[in-house]
C-alpha cells in the first residue's frame, strides 16, 4: 500500500513542498517498478500528485506503457543513496539501488518540474558526496527556564517536544521529514546537546518517546539520532564514576546503547558535547576527549551507529586581562594531539570557524589538521548571531566560500569533510517552520550544499524559489536574498572583528557586552586601533596552526584579507585597507551602506504584495520593519563607538551621535 502523504494542520506554510511543485509529476503516468518501505513512500508522493493533476500510477509492468515517468529499483551499485536519470524516447527514468536513492530521484524530478519531461536527457548518476547530512537540533524536552523550549531557537517551540513529553500527534514531524529528504537531509539528532536533567532520561527510560518520532520521520529515510550526557552512568545508572577506562563504566554504556537498538533498530548513534561551558566529561578522570569518544564508539560499533564527539572545547573562565589566552586556538591545541587515535565510528564534529558562528570568521585550521580522524564540519542554520530569524540573512554564500576553501593541499573543507556536514536546526513550531518565512532558505539550502558541498549557491536559491514561491516573484527575492549576508556584516561587526552583541541572548549591539567577561570574545579596541593580534610573531600564535600558504597569509597584516583583518590584527584607524579607505572610514561608510541596503531590500519587498501569499508577504513585511530598527541601532552605536574613541571624524560629514 503507498505511505500516504502528511496532511499539515490548517495554517502551516508547506515551504518547498507546496502542491503545485507536483504538477508536472501528477499530470502524467508514472510505473513505479520495486518493493519495501521507501519505495511505497514514493508510490504515495506520486499517487497524491496524481490525484490532484489527473495523471496515472502504475505498479505492475504488465499494464502496457506507454510511461511518461518509470521510477525503479536496479540492482546498478549506486549504493542506497545513489540515481540516475534519463529521458529518451518520450520516458523519463529514475532508477536506483536503493530506496533512498529512489526517494532523492523523486524529489529531483520534482524540482526540475516541467523540464524534467521535455527534450532528451542522457543518463546521468547523482550521488551524495557526502554520506551523511545532519541536523541537531538544541531542543529541550522540558522547557528550561533561561532557554526556553528551543535554546538558540526563533522559530517558536519544538517540533519533537511538548509538555515535558514528545509530541501525541507527530503528523507534523513526518512532513518535516518530508521537507529533509527533498532537499536530501538524512539525520537528525533530536535533543539540545546541553543534556539537562530530562533530556539524559531520554537514553534510558524514555527511549520510547525517541523510538516514536524516530518512527514519524523513517519513511523519508531519516536516520534519528541523540544527544546524550557523558555522565550518565552517574545520572542514570548509579554508578560512582563516568571515567571512560572503568570497565563497569563501559559495561553500562554497552547495555544501555543494546536497550536503545532495541527500541530504535536503525539508531544512528549519539552526539556529545563534553568538557565545554560547563558539560562533564573525560576530563575529570584525567583521560582525552578521545577516550571519552571511544567508550561511547565501542559501544554503538556492534549496532553500526556513530559517536559525534563536538570539538567545541575552550575554557570559558578567561581572564580577559591576560592576553595570551586565546580561544581561537582552542580547538586545535585540544584535539591535533590526538589525531589517529579516535575510533573509526567516531566522528570529531568541528565548527566551520574556530569562534562561535559569527558572521564572518576564518575557517577553523583543525579541518585540515587531522588526517586520520574522520571530522565533521558544523554550520550554524539557526541564526544566533545573524539575526536570530528576525532579519534577512541567507547563509549559502557564506557556506559556499567554507566549503570551497582550500584548508588542505588539494582537498577543500567540503572535501575534507569525511564525516559529513552538520547543522544546527533552523525549525520549530512556527507556522512558517523558520519563524521568517525567507530563513526557509537557509535549511533548504544547507542540505543541497551537504549533497553536494561545490554546488553553486545561487543555483540553489533558484530551485527553492521556483519550488516555494514560482516564478513570478524570482527577481524580487534575488533582490533581497542574494546580497543579504553581506548587508548584514555591514551593519554588524567589521573587518571579522565578531561578537559586538548583547550578552546572553546574543540579538542587537552591545560593543563592550563581552570586552570584560571570561568568555573569551574580545576586540581590544582603544584609542590608537582595534583588533586582535593572532599574528606568531608578536601574538597569541594562532595563525600559525594554518598550514601553508594560510599561516603566511594570515601573519602579516599587509596580506591578510581585508575582511578578516581584525580577527588577525591589531591595527591602527588609519591603517589603509587594500579598498584605499581607512579602517575608521570603512566602519563608517559600512555601517551606513548596510541601513540603506536594508531600506532598500524592504522597498522591493513591499512591491511583491500581489505576487506572494498574503500570510507571508504580511510576516515578512512586519520582520523588515524590525530589521531595519536594528539595523539602524546598530549602525548608530558602531559608529558612535568607534568616534569617541577614534576622535576621528566621518569624511562625509554625516551625523554621528
Amino acid at each position: 500500500m503507498p505511505l500516504p502523504v502528511p496532511v499539515l494542520p490548517e495554517g502551516v506554510d508547506p515551504a518547498w513542498l507546496p502542491p503545485a511543485a507536483f504538477r508536472a509529476v501528477g499530470g502524467r503516468r508514472t510505473l513505479i517498478r520495486g518493493s519495501g518501505p521507501l519505495v511505497e513512500t514514493v508510490h504515495g508522493e506520486v499517487a497524491e500528485a496524481c490525484r490532484r493533476f489527473g495523471g496515472r500510477v502504475v505498479r505492475d509492468a504488465s499494464d502496457d506503457g506507454p510511461y511518461d515517468l518509470v521510477l525503479g529499483l536496479d540492482a546498478d551499485g549506486l549504493g542506497d543513496e545513489g540515481f540516475t536519470l534519463a529521458r529518451e524516447g518520450g520516458t523519463t527514468t529514475v532508477t536506483a539501488s536503493g530506496g533512498r536513492g529512489l526517494l532523492y530521484g523523486l524529489f529531483h524530478v520534482v524540482r526540475l518540474g516541467e523540464a524534467a519531461f521535455t527534450g532528451e536527457r542522457s543518463r546521468r548518476t547523482h550521488r551524495p558526496a557526502l554520506a551523511l547530512r545532519m541536523l541537531d537540533h538544541w531542543d529541550n524536552v522540558a522547557v528550561h527556564p533561561v532557554m526556553g523550549q528551543v535554546e538558540r531557537g526563533y522559530a517558536g517551540g519544538s517540533l519533537f517536544w511538548e509538555d515535558g513529553r514528545a509530541r501525541g500527534d507527530l503528523e507534523r514531524v513526518r512532513a518535516y521529514g518530508r521537507l529533509l529528504a527533498a532537499c536530501g537531509i538524512n539525520a537528525i539528532s533530536v535533543n539540545n546537546v546541553n543534556v539537562h536533567a530530562t533530556e539524559a532520561r531520554l537514553l534510558t527510560d524514555r527511549i520510547g518517546d525517541v523510538a516514536a518520532i524516530a518512527g514519524a520521520l523513517r519513511p523519508y529515510g531519516i536516520r534519528t539520532h541523540l544527544s546524550v550526557s557523558f555522565a550518565a552512568p552517574l545520572l542514570l545508572g548509579g554508578l560512582p564514576t563516568a571515567d571512560p577506562l572503568d570497565g563497569a563504566v563501559r559495561a553500562w554504556w554497552a547495555e544501555a546503547t543494546r536497550r536503545v537498538y532495541e527500541a530504535i533498530p536503525d539508531f544512528g548513534g549519539y552526539v556529545v558535547k563534553a568538557d565545554s561551558e560547563g558539560q562533564p566529561g573525560p576530563f575529570a578522570y584525567g583521560r582525552s576527549h578521545a577516550d571519552g569518544a571511544n567508550l561511547l564508539a565501542a559501544a554503538l560499533e556492534p549496532f553500526g551507529g556513530t559517536v559525534h564527539w563536538r570539538a567545541f572545547v575552550y575554557d570559558h573562565r578567561q581572564d580577559w586581562r591576560d592576553r595570551t589566552t586565546d580561544r581561537a586556538r582552542a580547538a586545535y591545541d585540544h584535539f591535533v594531539p590526538l589525531d589517529g587515535r579516535f575510533a573509526p565510528n567516531a566522528v570529531l564534529q568541528v565548527k566551520h570557524g574556530p569562534m562561535d558562528f559569527q558572521v564572518r570568521e576564518p575557517v577553523s585550521p583543525l579541518i585540515g589538521a587531522m588526517p586520520r580522524t574522520r571530522l565533521a564540519v558544523e554550520l550554524q542554520v539557526t541564526q544566533e548571531y545573524t539575526g536570530q530569524q528576525r532579519h534577512v540573512c541567507w547563509l549559502g554564500p557564506m557556506w559556499s566560500d567554507v566549503l570551497g576553501f582550500p584548508i588542505e593541499p588539494g582537498a577543500s573543507v567540503g572535501e575534507s569533510a569525511r564525516g559529513g556536514l552538520v547543522a544546527v536546526s533552523n525549525a520549530g513550531d512556527d507556522p512558517f517552520w523558520t519563524g521568517h518565512p525567507l530563513a526557509q532558505a537557509n535549511l533548504y539550502t544547507f542540505g543541497r550544499l551537504a549533497w553536494r558541498p561545490d554546488a553553486d549557491p545561487g543555483a540553489v536559491l533558484d530551485e527553492w524559489i521556483g519550488l516555494t514561491y514560482g516564478p513570478g516573484p524570482a527577481a524580487g527575492l534575488h533582490a533581497v536574498l542574494d546580497g543579504s549576508w553581506r548587508t548584514y556584516e555591514k551593519y554588524t561587526a567589521p573587518l571579522g572583528v565578531g561578537f559586538m552583541v548583547q550578552p546572553g541572548h546574543h540579538y542587537g549591539p552591545s560593543v563592550d557586552g563581552y570586552e570584560y567577561s571570561p568568555w573569551g570574545t574580545y576586540h581590544f579596541a582603544d584609542r590608537d586601533g582595534v583588533g586582535v593580534d593572532r599574528s606568531v610573531a608578536t601574538g597569541t600564535g594562532y595563525a600559525g596552526q594554518y598550514g601553508k600558504p594560510w599561516a603566511e597569509v594570515y601573519e602579516s597584516a599587509d596580506s591578510c584579507p581585508d575582511e578578516l583583518l581584525l580577527f588577525f590584527r591589531h591595527v591602527s584607524y588609519a591603517h589603509r585597507l587594500t579598498s584605499g579607505k581607512t579602517v575608521i572610514q570603512h566602519i563608517y561608510d559600512t555601517h551606513f551602506e548596510g541601513v540603506e541596503e536594508v531600506e532598500a531590500a524592504r522597498d522591493v519587498w513591499a512591491g511583491l504584495v500581489d505576487l506572494v501569499d498574503p500570510a507571508r508577504h504580511r510576516r515578512v513585511a512586519e520582520l523588515f520593519e524590525e530589521q531595519l530598527r536594528s539595523a539602524r541601532e546598530w549602525r548608530d552605536q558602531i559608529n558612535s563607538y568607534f568616534f569617541r574613541k577614534s576622535g576621528v571624524p566621518d569624511a562625509h560629514g554625516r551625523r554621528i551621535y
